[in-house]
């Protein structure tokens, strides 16, 4: 004891920063305007990327979703999406954004822009904020000073990388780039929580109330007392501590809530958060528990809700599940394919693809390339995560997060998208930016580089690969400027991609060019000859272009396809309508006839084809089946003078006199200058002996 000493009080000695793993390390905060032009210069360069794809159309799914979507006119009918197979289906929070969005900026394409690059923008910000938390924990060999600017790296990168404008420029697949901004923004309320919890006990005070301030012991901080491998963390459920650390963990469990709405990927999100746990905040899983069971409890609570809107929806309108038409054992062999495209997309992000058709499984030798690639990688990755290494974290969030699209789930649609390595990206852009940082770094040393120059370096390059992204990027925005170009864009890259070629037959039909949509038609079924939908939509091209009895051939096909019955009665029963037109053409009233049923079977709203076989019936002497069918047509169409007066032709000449002189005085009533309803409505009082008044 120093002399003098026993005059004083001296307080017990508290350590600056906590035992690795345990509380809150020293805080760099760094000087707070580094922090705003570190967050301005990603707003700025994402904006610079994405500037383009306000400009951006409706596309593929876009209709379906965005159009047609008739819940989206109101809040809350939009909680009850429609279950049809669109992206919102069993999303109600997804849909309710839309909603929100159609309300204050209307029902055009560059409204729903603005609210995805915003959504993008709020995911790269909590990125930023992630790794930024994350590294200044000195993790990996980094020191604390250059956290800011390896978060700035990671988060601006990750922002304009190209892959990403499928979830941010495709607007109906919002659902993913929404539910990764949940998914980050549930990471960092969580490290926000654990961080001013782990505060409050490097204080040398645990909070039990807001009255009440326990010291803690030194040995208590230190571990003392306590196994090795276990150092001492008081018991907590996580969701005790200062009123802030409450409020972040609160917000933690509601953004994970609303993710779960969003998409259902989000069913990963507490399990990341317990790995995240494990590998930078406690001392291992056993600790982790202890410390924060109560906020682990809570986010597993929200897989109730999750588990309720799945159940609901069930195949997702027949496009999702085991209860698809696709096989779970080819599904799960294709996404091995899938998986290493989305690592090798991620480092290098061509060529960008946005419709990779159906086709399960692949080339043996590339399938057995692809398989020890993942292999290995699932291998270092486990070998991390049981050391509780960053790497094995990163190694995780990459594969965990596409578990629930990329396994054995079958999603009967897409076999293969982009836009699901959104979230999965982030890892790859953060082992980049630290390896990037470490070499640099070495250069540096190596040749005794001034100080400051490796900083220097290091952001000239970030610098050229960001702008060598973004320029993807905006080049690939302008994909998105029109189905034509879309569809255009899939077909020059992947030109066996039956559906693709067909989709484009359809943009170039809807543009008037019917000439090259029967050739894309046509080389849609070379590649699938029993496309039932190309036959359909090579048929309407041919009617279109004057040659309806080479129509007859393919919607004979498309109507004999089990399959397309069920998915496309609707469009079927035109298809129905138009064959039976092309017979009665060529004078083939009976086959005609056959037809015309099959139209208002499928399509009992179509008002022209009660009509029309009403006629034929008329000439196939079947007057009271044709009645009936003009009956129909007026109930559809009630103000229709003409199948009124229709109507009462038929009704006169099989002898139901007075019937057909109430269709004739309707017809009359609705268009009172209709001379020949007029002269059959005096010829059938005349049959009947009426005089009218004079």
């Amino acid at each position: 004891m120093l002399a003098g000493t026993d005059d004083f009080v001296l307080r017990p000695f508290v350590m600056s920063s906590p035992v690795p793993r345990v509380g809150q390390p020293d805080r760099f905060r760094g000087p707070r305007l580094a922090l705003v032009w570190a967050a301005l210069s990603i707003v700025a360069a994402t904006l610079a990327a994405y500037a383009g794809s306000f400009r951006g159309v409706f596309v593929f799914d876009d209709r379906g979703t965005l159009v047609d979507n008739p819940t989206l006119h109101n809040w809350w009918a939009a909680l009850f999406p429609p279950n049809n197979g669109i992206p919102v289906a069993g999303r109600p929070i997804a849909n309710l954004s839309f909603a929100i969005n159609r309300t204050f900026m209307g029902d055009q394409p560059w409204g729903y822009h603005v609210g995805n690059l915003a959504i993008h923008l709020a995911a790269a910000l909590a990125l930023f904020g992630v790794v930024r938390r994350t590294l200044m924990r000195g993790v990996v060999g980094v020191p604390r000073e250059a956290a800011l600017p390896l978060a700035w790296a990671v988060a601006l990168l990750w922002a304009v990388h190209p892959v990403q404008t499928e979830a941010v420029t495709y607007l109906s697949q919002r659902v993913e780039s929404m539910m990764g901004m949940f998914y980050l923004l549930t990471l960092y309320a969580f490290i926000r929580a654990a961080d001013l919890r782990g505060e409050d006990e490097s204080k040398g005070v645990l909070r039990s109330d807001e009255s009440k301030a326990v010291p803690v012991d030194e040995r208590e901080l230190s571990g003392a007392g306590a196994p090795p491998s276990e150092p001492a963390i008081s018991a907590s459920s996580g969701l005790e501590g200062n009123r802030p650390a409450r409020g972040w963990a609160w917000l933690c469990v509601g953004c994970c809530l609303l993710g779960m709405g969003t998409k259902e990927v989000m069913v990963t999100a507490p399990v990341m958060l317990f790995l995240y746990d494990c590998t930078f905040l406690s001392a291992g899983p056993a600790a982790a528990w202890r410390a924060r069971k109560g906020i682990y409890l809570a986010l597993a609570a929200t897989w109730v809700p999750l588990a309720c809107l799945v159940i609901n929806t069930g195949t997702r309108g027949g496009t999702a599940g085991f209860g698809s038409e696709v096989s779970w054992m080819a599904y799960s062999f294709t996404q091995i394919r899938a998986v290493a495209l989305y690592l090798r997309l991620a480092v290098w992000p061509a060529p960008l693809i946005a419709d990779y058709g159906r086709t399960l499984g692949g080339p043996r030798a590339e399938m057995l390339a692809d398989f020890v690639l993942l292999a290995a990688f699932a291998g270092l990755t486990a070998r991390g995560l049981w050391r509780r290494s960053p790497w094995g974290f990163l190694g995780a969030w990459f594969l965990v997060i596409l578990t629930p699209s990329s396994s054995v789930v079958p999603v009967s649609t897409e076999f293969i998208a982009e836009r699901r390595v959104y979230l999965s990206l982030a890892a790859v852009v953060t082992a980049a930016v630290v390896a990037l940082y470490a070499a640099v770094q070495s250069v540096a040393r190596g040749r005794r580089w001034p100080s400051g120059r490796a900083w220097w370096v290091g952001g000239a390059v970030v610098a050229m690969l960001a702008g060598a992204l973004a320029a993807t990027t905006v080049q690939r925005n302008t994909v998105y400027r029109s189905v034509l170009s879309f569809w255009g864009d899939v077909v020059a890259k992947l030109p066996d991609n039956a559906g693709a070629r067909n989709n484009f037959g359809n943009a170039l039909a809807e543009d008037g060019n019917f000439t090259a949509a029967e050739v894309q038609y046509r080389e849609a079924l070379r590649l699938v000859p029993g496309y039932a939908t190309a036959h359909y939509d090579l048929g309407n091209a041919l009617v279109s272009l004057g040659r309806p009895d080479e129509a007859i051939e393919h919607y004979e096909i498309a109507l004999a396809t089990p399959s397309m019955q069920a998915v496309a009665s609707h469009a079927l029963g035109v298809a129905a309508y138009r064959v039976a037109n092309a017979l009665l053409d060529r004078g083939k009233p009976a086959a005609a006839a056959e037809y015309y049923r099959q139209a208002v079977t499928l399509r009992p709203d179509l008002v022209d084809a009660h009509v029309n076989y009403g006629g034929v019936l008329m000439v196939l002497d079947r007057p009271w089946e044709a009645a009936n069918e003009l009956r129909a047509a007026a109930k559809l169409d009630p103000r229709s003078a003409d199948i009124h007066n229709d109507l009462g032709g038929i009704l006169a000449q099989s002898g139901h006199l007075p019937e057909a002189e109430k269709e004739f005085e309707e017809a009359l009533r609705l268009k009172p200058d209709y001379p020949a309803a007029r002269d059959n409505l005096e010829r059938v009082r005349r049959m009947h002996g009426f005089t009218p008044p004079s």
